[in-house]
């Protein structure tokens, strides 16, 4: 055998030690049981969805699209921002980190105060968890992630002043972690947002 084929050999043998699961192990553990959670609530949704499919999509329609889709851009670009503070924060770039984190949190803020105002807009029109079963859903399942998100920005938060006061090379650890929690936000409101809002 080759030179070349015993380091290749040995290089899959033995993985780079800087190739490493990020953030900590419980923080993989929560999102895992966290993404099972909202999976047995999406296929609930979907399989009561198939037996009123009339009065899901009379519902559906009653939601407003610009709300929704401004909301999946605030989280999209919210997760560009947690990918730029990490790897700013791998290069000791403490305060670039923290300024891409205040603008993630910036972000996590933008959120909220919509959802609000699309709460605020259902209410108004008569429209609360007890109108029918699709309600029922989108706000147990939207409420859910809401919270989520105000965690979420809790976390950003904390990282954004943690980042502030690093000297030198950071411990990626925590700040990983935090990533981890946030992209699984992301991710869950990109399943929400077809489900509740395109789904026809």
């Amino acid at each position: 055998m080759s030179s070349e084929s015993t380091g290749l050999a040995e290089s899959i043998a033995s993985p780079s030690p800087d190739r490493h699961l990020p953030g900590v192990e419980g923080v993989w553990v929560f999102v895992f049981a966290d993404m099972v959670v909202f999976a047995v609530m999406f296929g609930s949704f979907m399989a009561d969805r198939q037996s009123s499919l009339l009065l899901y999509e009379q519902s559906r329609q009653a939601l407003n699209l610009d709300f929704g889709g401004i909301n999946t851009l605030i989280l999209l670009t919210s997760s560009l921002f947690v990918v730029l503070a990490i790897d700013a924060l791998k290069r000791a770039h403490s305060t670039r980190g923290a300024m891409f984190f205040a603008l993630a949190l910036t972000c996590g803020v933008a959120f909220i105060i919509s959802k609000f105002f699309e709460y605020k807009e259902k209410l108004e029109a008569g429209i609360s968890m007890l109108s029918n079963d699709f309600f029922m859903y989108y706000y147990i399942m939207t409420g859910l992630h809401l919270i989520h998100v105000i965690v979420g920005s809790v976390v950003l938060a904390v990282l954004m002043v943690k980042a502030k006061k690093e000297r030198g090379q950071a411990d990626l650890s925590p700040y990983e972690s935090g990533a981890t929690y946030w992209h699984m936000v992301d991710l869950l409101w990109i399943c929400l947002f077809p489900l509740l809002y395109l789904i026809r």
